[in-house]
């Protein structure tokens, strides 16, 4: 039997890489922002068409490339972040596999253009599915300019089973806002569709937070701040009344570097326990700084899971640090006996001494004495509560009382003999009388018996009668506000 194990061409197994470098558009750009951030850069532009689909596009001021590195950058693991395996435990930067440009390029049509400070002019590179079609010098701005376009033209399957626009966008956003929250000293552009999405200028990382998620979110920060040997702890917690049923604003980040972890999520939501509700989840943003050399961040190609040397050291601390700044801006639940200030002695009372307070009696107080001075004996005296009508009740005055013992069968009514024409005129009934009873209904005579009407009811009748006949027929009365209410939505 001949040999069967043959090495794979360097496309094949960039296009094999690729599958778990990246998943979708999202991972391009998370990529090349990080690449920008990497490179020194302070200002940082992206431009993403049809959800990534099309093109993404990042333009950075960093430090740029010299034409070998340009070309050398596309090759699996070559990087200029690490040179030895101990710097892989001494990590500074964002990236250091080496994998991304080689997987990128090798799954859609990538341009580069780049140019160090120093030199005159740049270079510019096009390679479609990891082959390189052109190399030529350029003018351009320092710093690295570099667009993905067709991504996964050459793999049918995946772009299929990429998600609608919209998802996929929001996908973009999320790795968009990890990059800008970490990073608050660079300011960042971003572009859908040639429609402005985010422009965040420098700032720190409180206004950043406000300028991504909205001003209102300024008001329900809490700062989280501790440092010991272990971790140093900064940044915000939000406020347990604006706990949301979903996980959108949680961030952790190591050496600023976003990740995920389920085990410090778990801190976090016990040092929340009791004062979020069932069901919603509380929100924050923490930095965590801790030794490179404590940390193991080559566990997935995306880099977002980690690994500690002592993470119960980290939870302990976390929980301690987040409960210490709910009870610090009076957020928690302390044992604390607020005193009533009106039960301050007042400064000008400070320094009088007490006085007993004396009591006056008037001995010759007799409450069985009348006016005139003579002892009333066994006389019963009849207090009447004077009633008041109510409001409605004023529109009836003029109708003729009857007392509660008026009998209703006392009341003689006028009938009218039946006569035989159907078409004979009415004559006005003559001597009708209203009657209203208990200060509540009125009793009134028609030529078939009596009517009884109740009041209030008829009025709240009458009144809604008159506000549906405003709101139908005629044009509701309505007020223009003085001052303008305005009305902000987060891009949830």
């Amino acid at each position: 039997m001949g040999d069967i194990i043959q090495l794979l061409p360097d496309h094949v197994a960039n296009q094999i890489a690729a599958g778990e470098v990246v998943q979708r558009p999202a991972s391009v750009v998370k990529e090349l922002l990080e690449n920008a951030i990497d490179a020194g850069a302070t200002s940082i532009k992206l431009v993403v068409k049809d959800a990534g689909k099309t093109l993404i596009q990042v333009i950075d001021d960093g430090s740029g490339m010299s034409d070998t590195d340009a070309r050398l950058s596309f090759e699996r693991h070559a990087t200029s972040k690490i040179k030895s395996a101990e710097d892989l435990f001494n990590l500074n930067t964002k990236g250091f596999r080496g994998e991304a440009l080689a997987s990128i390029a090798a799954i859609a049509h990538v341009e580069l253009k780049t140019r160090t400070e120093t030199a005159e002019v740049g270079c510019k590179i096009i390679i479609e599915g990891s082959e390189v079609t052109s190399q030529e010098a350029v003018v351009t701005s320092k710093g690295t300019t570099i667009s993905v376009k067709n991504l996964f033209y050459n793999i049918p399957a995946r772009r299929n089973f990429l998600k609608s626009n919209p998802v996929e966008t929001r996908h973009i956003i999320d790795e968009f806002h990890r990059v800008a929250l970490a990073h608050p000293q660079v300011s960042f552009h971003m572009l859908h569709n040639g429609s402005d999405v985010f422009n965040l200028p420098v700032s720190n990382s409180r206004q950043r937070i406000a300028n991504i998620f909205g001003s209102k979110a300024n008001e329900k920060l809490v700062p989280v701040s501790e440092e010991t040997e272990i971790v140093k702890v900064d940044g915000f917690v939000i406020k347990p009344q604006f706990a949301k049923k979903s996980r959108g604003e949680q961030f952790f980040f190591v050496n600023n570097r976003f990740i995920k972890s389920p085990y410090l999520h778990h801190a976090v939501n016990s040092a929340f326990e009791g004062l979020v509700k069932e069901g919603t989840h509380p929100g924050y943003f923490l930095f965590l700084e801790i030794d490179p050399k404590s940390i193991d961040i080559n566990i997935h190609p995306t880099k977002t899971e980690i690994k500690f040397d002592d993470e119960h050291s980290i939870y302990a601390m976390l929980r301690a640090t987040i409960k210490h700044s709910l009870g610090q801006f009076s957020i928690g639940p302390v044992l604390d006996f607020n005193k009533d200030s009106s039960f301050d002695t007042p400064y000008e009372y400070s320094k009088k001494a007490p006085v007993k307070p004396s009591i006056e009696v008037d001995r010759s107080f007799n409450p069985f004495k009348d006016s005139t001075g003579v002892i009333s004996k066994g006389s019963a005296r009849t207090y009447k509560k004077s009633s008041q009508e109510a409001q409605w009740e004023s529109l009836y005055v003029g109708i003729k009382d009857i007392s509660e013992e008026t009998k209703i069968e006392g009341v003689e009514f006028e009938s009218e003999e039946v006569s035989g024409s159907f078409f004979e005129q009415e004559e006005a009934h003559q001597g009708q009388t209203t009657f209203q009873i208990q200060n509540k209904y009125i009793v009134s005579s028609i030529k078939s018996g009596i009517m009884v009407i109740h009041q209030n009811l008829a009025h709240q009748r009458v009144l809604y009668e008159e506000i549906l006949r405003n709101m139908t027929v005629q044009e509701a009365v309505s007020q223009q506000l003085l001052f303008p209410l305005s009305f902000e939505y987060s891009t949830d």
